[in-house]
């Protein structure tokens, strides 16, 4: 299952006055890993950088100024997103930006059905709590030294790992690791999974004795016999 962990930077809240979208970051992950694909871009906004937004992101105006336009990567951007579920942290504001930005190019708007808001799943299991992405990053043990400032792609990166704990597919992950070393058939040393402490004995004494009862019956020099004298 192919999925697209998502994050945006933007000029301002709101698409609806004129906000912009200034920087897009997504990673790629299959079956709830990370492939390493990611699709990253600063886009010029074509209107200048409140200072409230620079004082999150540090995206000037100076520098945006030389990046292309969302209507000029468009296409590369549909086609890294494909028909992917969306995993954004607060959703609303990312698409509502996007979709913004999609109806500018003439694009058809991303369906909200499309959407995993990790916002919400992190609400729904830690109640009563802060859920912003450092909260999450702290609560999960996920180093986010680098996160001096808001990056859309590290945010990205970040949150792919925060979805992974958030729906417990690391434990998961870990779980059938284990399982599948425990079963692996490979060369003698190879290292296997070992009980600590051996599991008792089920026999009795008297499972012993009935069965060389029964063995004496068979006459000759039955099989049973070599092997009891070797264990």
């Amino acid at each position: 299952m192919r999925e697209i962990v998502l994050d945006t930077e933007t000029t301002g809240l709101d698409p609806l006055r004129g906000d912009r979208l200034v920087e897009i970051g997504c990673v790629e992950m299959v079956n709830r890993m990370p492939t390493g694909q990611t699709y990253h871009v600063y886009l010029n906004p074509e209107r200048d950088m409140p200072q409230e937004a620079f004082n999150v992101h540090g995206l000037s105006s100076e520098f945006l100024s030389d990046k292309p336009l969302f209507a000029s990567v468009v296409e590369d951007f549909l086609m890294f997103i494909g028909d992917a579920p969306l995993v954004i942290h607060n959703a609303m504001f990312d698409i509502g930006f996007i979709n913004a930005e999609l109806d500018r190019a003439s694009r058809a708007a991303i369906p909200r059905d499309r959407l995993i808001d990790t916002l919400t799943l992190a609400r729904r299991k830690h109640p009563g709590v802060s859920n912003r992405l450092d909260d999450l990053c702290s609560r999960y043990s996920i180093d986010n030294s680098r996160r001096t400032k808001h990056g859309a792609l590290l945010d990205a990166e970040l949150l792919a790992e925060v979805y992974i704990d958030l729906i417990g597919a690391r434990q998961s992950q870990l779980i059938l690791s284990e399982v599948r070393q425990s079963f692996t058939v490979g060369p003698a040393d190879t290292p296997r999974r070992q009980r600590e402490l051996p599991l008792a004995p089920r026999i009795s004494d008297a499972d012993v004795a009935a069965h060389a009862a029964f063995v004496a019956t068979l006459g000759g020099t039955p099989y049973w016999n070599e092997y009891t004298k070797e264990n």
